[in-house]
């Protein structure tokens, strides 16, 4: 329908769904004149083709955020992962929150990622920054383009308005990894240590993740074999709470191939176990060694040696690094990590190699050479071309 209303302005309106009544819901569009009017109806009429929403599609967006991290998110993700997607859409609700989920534009969005850039944080850095960063922003198109996917299945809006944003360049963050010299006095700092030394030991001669190495019990260590299986990952939940999951991925779950000082050092450990778990909680031993724990503990050895301050993460970065350097293939050093793949196991590590290979003896020291150079080999030898025991 196009009409001319009292205040001059032309009015197109098309039907664009209905409601639980079956009364129908309109789209309209507005010009000067009906000239100007025409191609802007046409294109309505284009966007809502084959498209039938509801009467929901008038909620806000907050409203539908909070809909689809119940409804889609929460069942189908961890606990962690639902609110890390609730955090990451907390900038998105300050500045579109209060918008009609249907009147939300690809513009809108464009000047949401371009606001968050410039001014997106909520207190300024020590340095003056006000905006987040591009991985940030990046980040959080991923979650917002999910949700607004879900919202045109709902048949809320008939197109994503996310699609075809322009993104900020992706920034590539430099690794933190000791060199020669502070891995050595690392390895020298955690024999100072008699409660964690076998826990940061085997961390730098496997490279696991936090969670999965707290979450290891003895009956995943197979001493005949020589090998580690990680089925699990350790997650705390608050007020000394913890909770047992699955690896995020399939490949997540895998049998690794222990270096020969690794094995003798747990095969020593099992001996004098009082415990399920191979690293128990210092405080009750009934119970895993806590992440935070094992954070802190970190953060006092680095402290004590005068060491760069570290994440935990990159003691795993450390482990891979050295890896790559000593010649472990990056098939093998994926299905050791737990990537999905060597290309991604690649693009995170591979930009290292060629300065690393360049000097391997510097960054790697005679110490890493024989652990990582000859003990990792029997991954390459041997074959811990393991299958995935989940396939």
């Amino acid at each position: 329908m196009v009409r001319k209303r009292s205040d001059g302005y032309w009015e197109g309106r098309i039907v664009v769904g209905h409601r639980k009544d079956g009364l129908p819901i309109y789209k309209s569009v507005f010009a000067k004149t009906q000239k100007e009017l025409l191609p802007k109806l046409y294109r309505a009429i284009e966007q809502h083709r084959n498209v039938n929403l509801t009467e929901e599609s008038a909620m806000f967006l907050d409203d539908w955020l909070d809909r689809w991290l119940e409804d889609y998110v929460s069942p189908s993700v961890r606990k962690s992962t639902a609110e890390r997607y609730r955090s990451s859409l907390a900038p998105v609700r300050r500045i579109l929150g209060g918008k009609p989920i249907r009147l939300i534009t690809p513009t809108d969005i464009q000047k949401l990622y371009n606001t968050l850039l410039a001014d997106g944080r909520e207190r300024v850095t020590k340095d003056g920054e006000t905006g987040l960063s591009p991985n940030t922003v990046r980040g959080i198109h991923a979650v917002l383009h999910q949700a607004m996917k879900a919202a045109v299945g709902a048949r809320l809006i008939p197109s994503n308005p996310t699609d075809g944003a322009t993104l900020p360049k992706a920034v590539r963050k430099s690794l933190n990894v000791f060199n020669r010299e502070q891995q050595g006095r690392f390895m020298e700092a955690i024999e100072a240590e008699p409660l964690w030394k076998d826990f940061f030991y085997t961390e730098c001669t496997t490279g696991l993740r936090k969670g999965e190495i707290c979450g290891l019990r003895w009956e995943d260590f197979d001493e005949n074999a020589g090998t580690l299986r990680i089925r699990h990952t350790l997650k705390e939940n608050g007020g000394g709470e913890f909770e047992i999951s699955d690896p995020k991925t399939d490949r997540g779950m895998r049998t690794i191939l222990l270096p020969a000082s690794t094995l003798h050092l747990l095969k020593q450990r099992k001996k004098q176990a009082v415990s399920e778990w191979i690293f128990p909680s210092l405080r009750d031993p009934e119970k895993p060694v806590s992440p935070s724990a094992a954070y802190d503990c970190l953060k006092k050895i680095l402290r004590r040696a005068g060491l760069p301050n570290l994440r935990f993460h990159d003691l795993r970065h450390g482990f891979s690094t050295n890896a790559i350097a000593a010649g472990v293939d990056p098939k093998s050093l994926a299905q050791i990590l737990g990537h999905a793949n060597a290309s991604f196991t690649l693009d995170v590590y591979g930009h290292v190699t060629t300065d690393m290979q360049r000097n391997a003896a510097t960054i790697v020291g005679d110490f890493m050479e024989d652990l990582f150079g000859k003990e990792l080999k029997p991954w390459e030898e041997n074959g811990n071309q393991e299958k995935d025991p989940s396939a």
